[in-house]
């Protein structure tokens, strides 16, 4: 596993100077917000598990996003990942887009997500549909690889801001183009930054420059049979910090809560946004 906490840990250091505007602490839960247009965003985000009766591993996933329009952003993900005694792989690519259709604010705030994987023994656990679940992590690299699966992910984005607090709520469904029936879960969460007033200062550790909130997601069946039952779900606190150069680091525990899960992930993150990029490489600056 130490190739890829190895690339976890050069992509925290070697982009430490881009400027970002302060993030959602959410790891599955897609807020309401759209990146601003011409702005690129670069983010690691990573998990780690260890499923019962199996191995450690990590999961990562490397992401480019820019803002297209102000109603229209689209997204590149490259996932690879690393499991004890196994081996550490590239697993494949995705492709989203996200459409707002509603551009004032307002009490809820809908916005439509659609998406094109392109995946093989992937284990980011980016989304929780269907019936997966801890079982699904344990076949050995060697057996999953050749199971490529090509499918197509439609969201329902839901967001609010209220007072300082953001809700957010996410309907998931994806289809397996070989034929497989629609699959469906579920993600929501709420989160506040701890201050929101500036502060009349400098300071690298003020209550502004944290956001703190709650996470939950999970799998709901298929096209035929909606259900909870032998889905797995995940909770758990997360929280991020904007720190010193403009990077915004993230953690969230995240716990099991039935024993179709894993009993416990570890996620954590890093994101950093470069304003105006393609403004900037026309111009030659960095």
């Amino acid at each position: 596993m130490k190739a890829l906490y190895r690339l976890a840990l050069g992509l925290t250091i070697a982009m430490s100077a881009m400027a970002i505007a302060q993030e959602r602490p959410y790891f599955v839960t897609y807020s309401h917000e759209m990146e601003e247009p011409g702005n690129l965003e670069i983010e690691s985000f990573n998990v780690i598990g260890k499923p019962p009766g199996g191995n450690l591993f990590l999961g990562s996933t490397l992401e480019f996003e820019y803002g297209v329009k102000a109603y229209w952003t689209s997204e590149f993900y490259l996932d690879g990942q690393s499991t004890q005694n196994d081996s550490t792989i590239f697993t494949g690519f995705r492709w989203e887009n996200r459409f707002r259709p509603l551009l004032r604010e307002h009490i809820v705030n809908p916005v439509l997500y659609i998406e094109y994987e392109n995946t093989s023994a992937d284990k980011a656990l980016r989304e929780v549909v269907g019936h997966d679940g801890a079982a699904d992590l344990l076949t050995p690299h060697g057996e999953a690889r050749p199971d490529v699966e090509r499918e197509l992910e439609l969201k329902l984005i839901l967001g609010t801001n209220w007072h300082g607090w953001n809700f957010s709520e996410n309907f998931i469904s994806e289809k397996n183009l070989s034929g497989e029936p629609w699959e469906f879960g579920y993600a929501w969460a709420v989160s506040r930054p701890l201050g929101l007033a500036a502060s009349s200062h400098p300071c690298n550790f003020c209550r502004e420059k944290f956001q703190a909130g709650v996470e939950m997601y999970g799998g709901l069946g298929d096209v035929s049979s909606l259900t909870l039952h032998d889905t797995s779900h995940y909770i758990g606190p997360t929280v991020n910090w904007t720190a010193p150069g403009g990077v915004t680091l993230s953690f969230s525990p995240q716990f099991g809560i039935n024993d179709y899960s894993v009993p416990h992930l570890y996620r954590f993150g890093v994101s950093y946004e470069i304003d105006q990029f393609l403004s900037r490489l026309r111009k030659g600056q960095p």
